[in-house]
């Protein structure tokens, strides 16, 4: 019998693993997923954790739960992957051989890359929101805090779900509104990017609405590190902004299990060099990448990686039967933007095609809006978490292909020429 492992079982790790359930013949192909937690997180939910939406039981289920019952699911931390020989070393001492092997291991944060992040101030006046420890001591510091200089900051551009810090920072303006407090709380959004995002007309958009709340948006500014005694954030180019309560997304990086195996990127964030079109590592033919853990020029959510689950089965079936690999990812992504007080945005897009308006799913009905801000959005927003639960990690079919369509878009007229 040939083995398939899957090192993960987050969100691309558990489709992949029931995806293939379906198609392999089990007398001829096992399937183990290797995952240090046995818990699975929500991480889109995450971000409602902060102001009260959702409790840390909403959130989180048991990974085993997911996974079809003759998937070998293995609790334990993998030590070092060794492509020469098939075979990856968990840390217990045991070792396992591969046929095929799909690295779906995420990306996590690393505040200690950032100077004075985690200093004194830690979980104290500083903050995340991109774990559920993170997102649960902050919620508390929200309740009672008073007021002051509120500072969202990015560490990086590359980052788990790349809309998140701007959600949060509409979600606050809105908590903060509602609590009768908003004239108390300056909202600064500061950020590596030359503005609000990385898309032309979405970055325009969202720029829009930061002004509209009476955000202040600090451009350009790359942190070099965090003075707790003064509680300012300090760039390379000594530009200083002063906080009250710091919500910092830091640095994200791949698995130390990726650097410790030599499998990364020459830039040290331990993303995996990655075919963009066929999800294929460029190190090794039998090992394949999906979600955060590639290094593709797609963003990293969970959008992208049911799209990307689509490809890399097709692949996979392929790879087994020793065709080539005719499945090609357009790097499509589709990403639900909360902007408060019971509205949100969305967007889709892919490699080559930014965010456009229209409708969406459907071209005529839609009923959600592509670049538009309105409560259908932020209806789907809070529905996909069933769906998530339901049928996205258990791969099952969802109505919306894998490969971007332009059905229900308004294309501008220069892109027509």
């Amino acid at each position: 019998m040939k083995t398939i492992i899957i090192l993960g079982g987050g969100t691309a790790g558990s489709i992949m693993a029931n995806r293939l359930h379906n198609k392999l013949d089990a007398d001829e192909w096992q399937i183990k997923v290797i995952d240090k937690d046995p818990l699975h997180y929500y991480q889109p939910g995450f971000l409602f954790v902060p102001f009260g939406v959702y409790e840390p039981g909403d959130i989180v289920k048991n990974k085993i739960d997911f996974l079809p019952k003759d998937v070998e699911f293995l609790v334990e931390e993998a030590d070092k992957i060794v492509p020469s020989e098939n075979r990856i070393y968990l840390k217990s001492g045991v070792m396992c051989s591969y046929d095929i092997l799909i690295i779906a291991t995420g990306a996590e944060i690393v505040p200690e890359e950032t100077p004075g992040l985690k200093g004194e101030l830690w979980q104290k006046d500083i903050f995340d929101f991109y774990t559920l420890e993170g997102a649960t001591l902050l919620a508390e510091k929200l309740k009672n805090w008073e007021g002051g200089k509120l500072v969202i900051s990015l560490a990086e551009s590359t980052i788990k779900c790349p809309v998140a810090p701007l959600e949060f920072t509409f979600l606050a303006d809105a908590y903060f509104t509602e609590k009768g407090m908003r004239e108390k709380v300056d909202i600064f959004y500061v950020t590596p990017l030359s503005g609000a995002f990385t898309k032309p007309r979405a970055t325009k958009m969202l720029s829009s609405l930061l002004e509209e709340k009476n955000v202040m948006v600090i451009p350009d500014f790359y942190t070099e590190h965090v003075d707790n005694e003064r509680k300012m954030l300090v760039s390379y180019d000594q530009k200083e902004v002063p906080f009250d309560l710091l919500v910092s997304i830091p640095v994200n990086k791949g698995s130390e299990l990726i650097e410790k195996s030599h499998l990364g990127d020459e830039d040290g964030l331990n993303f995996v060099p990655t075919d963009k079109y066929s999800l294929q590592s460029k190190g090794f033919k039998n090992i394949f990448v999906i979600g955060d853990a590639t290094n593709l020029p797609a963003s990293k959510a969970g959008s992208v990686a049911h799209f990307e689950a689509d490809i890399l089965t097709e692949n996979v079936l392929s790879y087994i039967e020793g065709k080539p690999l005719e499945a090609k990812f357009d790097g499509h992504a589709n990403c639900f933007i909360e902007t408060g007080f019971g509205k949100a945005s969305l967007i889709d897009f892919n490699y080559d095609t930014e965010p456009l308006p229209g409708k969406f799913p459907y071209p005529v009905v839609g009923p959600m809006g592509l670049l538009k801000v309105n409560r259908q959005n932020h209806w789907g927003k809070l529905a996909f978490k069933w769906v998530y639960w339901h049928m996205l990690i258990t791969g099952k079919n969802l109505p919306i292909p894998s490969h971007m369509s332009m059905a229900g878009k308004e294309v501008p007229a220069e892109l027509l020429n």
